[in-house]
Order: structure tokens, then sequence, then C-alpha cells
């Protein structure tokens, strides 16, 4: 009997998480089935819906959910033999007994078999994976970016951003971003963000918005949601398009916050928005991650399984540079 290491939601968060809300576990798992793998963990991704979602799929006492790159230790299913990796929806273990669905998210899947030696397996959770293929969705499918748009994006410095803004610039559009730290936007800078602010320092969001692009916006990629949201809103050209990712500024509230209601301004404009995630469109994914191997990645690796509620914390609060991993 394989026995696996678990981290589970011992309690709901009440606003900001706190390491106490977890609680490390033992548990033994099952005999492989027809159809079922055994894995083992090598890279676990920290991202921020994580926070948001917890209450909606979560039981107290429930693991926690989560994406991983794992290696298949035993098969019953051939299209995952022994041997080979794969990204999978298992959450905060060790070891995972599967067939590898997931209702709420990406199924489990082949990490490509011609990986590419001098890039790292984690890289299949960050710019390579989910996040990468959400910024690339977002632009393709989502917003339709073309030559010559003018596109903002704020949490610029995060795993979807940065992948944002070079993908951006590979399409010949204009793209101005957002960070909370002077590091951060030097790094999206070195990427080729044609402009880019640190929001925590400038005196009005909305003249620092007018300042980076006068002519105001095509797209929005948006991965804030609170007062950003309804600043960049209001900046958007006639007939620009809004892609709804994500509101990090939201997730910790414990009181729903409100903003003057938008209609006006959607139609007035003739604004498209959008909400979307990454899994919609699957049939595309291999190809995808292929177009995605030429970006620069940025990772933030936390060493030791025993680690991820802090390491969870620190992402939440934009505490590093680069996309969160903890390597078991």
């Amino acid at each position: 009997m394989v026995k696996a290491k678990v981290w589970v939601l011992k309690k709901h968060f009440d606003g900001f998480p706190k390491e106490s809300d977890f609680e490390l576990r033992e548990e033994t798992l099952p005999e492989v089935k027809d159809g079922e793998v055994l894995l083992e963990a090598v890279f676990l991704s920290l991202d921020p819906y994580m926070r948001v979602m917890s209450r909606t799929l979560l039981k107290e006492g429930d693991v926690q959910f989560g994406g991983q790159v794992a290696k298949v230790l035993q098969s019953k299913n051939p299209a995952f033999p022994v041997g080979s990796y794969v990204t999978a929806p298992c959450g905060w273990r060790t070891h995972t007994v599967t067939n590898g669905k997931a209702p709420f998210s990406q199924d489990m899947a082949r990490v490509l078999p011609d990986w590419p030696k001098d890039l790292s397996l984690s890289l299949a959770i960050g710019a390579l994976g989910m996040p990468g293929l959400t910024a690339l969705y977002g632009l393709e499918e989502v917003l339709r970016v073309k030559p010559g748009d003018t596109v903002l994006v704020n949490a610029a410095a995060g795993a979807v951003g940065t992948v944002v803004g070079q993908i951006c610039k590979i399409k010949g559009c204009k793209v101005v971003g957002s960070a909370g730290r002077d590091d951060k936007v030097a790094y999206l800078k070195e990427l080729g963000f044609d402009h880019v602010f640190n929001y925590k320092t400038i005196p009005s969001l909305e003249e620092a918005l007018k300042k980076a692009s006068p002519e105001g916006y095509d797209c929005f990629f948006e991965n804030v949601g609170g007062p950003f949201f309804t600043t960049a809103l209001n900046l958007m050209r006639p007939g620009g398009r809004i892609a709804m990712c994500g509101a990090i500024a939201l997730y910790n509230d414990t009181t729903p916050q409100t903003c003057p209601y938008p209609h006006m301004t959607i139609i007035h404009h003739s604004l498209k928005v959008e909400g979307f995630m990454a899994n919609q469109w699957p049939d595309k994914d291999e190809a995808s991650v292929r177009r995605l191997g030429k970006l620069k990645a940025q990772e933030k690796i936390t060493e030791g399984f025993e680690n991820m509620p802090a390491a969870f914390i620190r992402m939440l609060k934009g505490t590093d540079l680069g996309k969160a991993v903890v390597k078991v």
C-alpha cells in the first residue's frame, strides 16, 4: 500500500488565508484499477483561483485542490505509461490514484513527450501550462487582438500577465501593464512592455492610465477587479473588448465590494465584456503549448511539500516575483 501526504482545508478562509487553516495528514491509497494511474508529484502549482474557489468546491476536511506535474509510477491506462510525466488536477498531494478527470479544471494530460531537456518540467504548470494557455486564449479567443491594438493588463507581473505582455508584443500591439513593486515594474520593462507603472506609488490611477495611453484602450485583460476595473472601464475606446480572467482584489473580502453600475458605459461605448477559463479550448492545448515554448518565464520555486501553505500565502501577498511553484 502506498501512503500519501496531503494538505487538507481544516477551516474555511475568513478573510486572508492563514497557515492554521490547513492541516497536513497522511492517507493510504487504494489499489490502481482499470483506467487509473498512480502518480507521484514532482511540482505543485500555486494560483490565485485556489483562494476564491475554495468555499465553492471544498468542504472543511477536503484536500486542497490544484494542479501538479507528476510522474506515473503505476498504470492501468495505456494513454499514460509508467515513467511518463503528466499535468494533473490532483490537489495538494504527494501521491494520487486517479483516472485524471476533473469537472472544474483541465483533465490530466501528458507532458509533451519531446519536452525540451533544457526546460524545467515546472513550466508545464506555468508559462507552458494553465497560466500560459490562459494568456494565449484570453488574447486570441476572447479579445481577438490585432496589430496596432492598445492592450491594458493589470497584475502584469503575475504568471498570466507576463505571458500576456510578451504575446501582445509578438502580435504587434502596444501593451500597458501595472504591478505592485518597482522590481516587478523593471522586469516587465525587460520583457518589452511599452509602459508600466507601480499602482501602489502613483497619485492617481486614472491619470497614470491616461498618461500611458491618451487615446484609450482597445483591449483590457482584467485580473484584478475592484476600483481598477471601474477606472479602466471608463477609458476603453468605442468597440473595446474586455477579457475577465480574475479579480484578485476581491478574493479575500469578507464584505463584497460595490462599484458604480457599469451598464451605461458598456452600452455607450459598445463594449464587449467576456469571462473565460483556460479549459474551454482543450483541443488546442498541445499545439498552443508548443507555440508558447520560446517565451521568457520567471519562477519562484519553494522546496518541500511541508511548505505549501506558507508558499500559498506568499503568492497571494505578491511577495515574490515569478510563478509560484512548490518542488516536492
